[in-house]
């Protein structure tokens, strides 16, 4: 039994939207603690979308109306106090310090983070060099650190960023 073209194109139509909703990949988050004398905190989920990763979250406690350089660091180590346990920036490809926008830039290397009048920043961007599946570009394990400074993007390897104001390990959930 053959439907009518119509039916066809709205099951079509219906089954296409409940794909794009269903949920992707492997998801982690990274739940952002102040290092010592900072108040800087929030939330950053990653959600694997094929071959992109969906990078979000909420931070708070910022410099009101500034930017402030946000980095995947190698190591997934808050013990330090100040988050340079952390180590430098997420680098398995080996490429200097970049913006993000460019090929040539660390995978850790993500957009600055813009703080409102509060203090607060949130923000949703699709990364790609990172995977939160296993595998040398997983960022599962790793540290994520909020800077004080903005990064200039340019000064290797660090981007000039500054002192760290919170730090997390990124788990897997």
């Amino acid at each position: 039994m053959r439907l009518p073209l119509l039916p066809c194109i709205v099951l079509a139509a219906l089954a296409a939207g409940c794909a794009s909703t269903a949920p992707g990949g492997p998801s982690a988050i990274a739940e952002m603690q102040p290092t010592k004398g900072n108040v800087t905190a929030g939330t950053v989920t990653f959600m694997q979308r094929g071959d992109k990763v969906l990078v979000s979250g909420t931070v708070t406690g910022l410099k009101p109306n500034q930017e402030h350089g946000f980095h995947i660091h190698e190591n997934g180590d808050c013990s330090s106090g100040d988050g340079m346990s952390t180590g430098g920036h997420f680098n398995p490809m080996g490429k200097p310090h970049g913006h993000h926008g460019s090929s040539e830039r660390h995978a850790g290397d993500l957009p600055a983070l813009i703080a409102d009048g509060a203090g607060k920043a949130v923000f949703s961007i699709e990364m790609d060099l990172i995977t939160v599946s296993d595998g040398p570009a997983s960022v599962v394990g790793r540290g994520m650190i909020v800077h004080v400074q903005p990064d200039d993007y340019k000064t290797q390897p660090t981007g000039n960023a500054g002192a760290r104001s919170a730090c997390a390990v990124i788990r897997r959930i």
